[in-house]
């Protein structure tokens, strides 16, 4: 059994200290829909969080 994650789509937005209750929100909503999401710190620049949605 092979678990391949997709990546749909991927944005840079404003950083926001309370982004990752969004996206833990998105998670717990969508998991049965096999959709996952990411929030990451751009390495670049810490004003700045790399949005990503998954498919599962």
């Amino acid at each position: 059994m092979t678990n391949k994650i997709e990546t749909l789509s991927t944005i840079k937005i404003q950083h926001a200290d309370d982004l990752y209750k969004i996206v833990d929100s998105l998670n717990r909503t969508l998991k049965e829909d096999d959709l996952m999401f990411g929030l990451s710190l751009d390495e670049e620049n810490n004003e700045k969080a790399i949005f990503t949605i998954y498919r599962t």
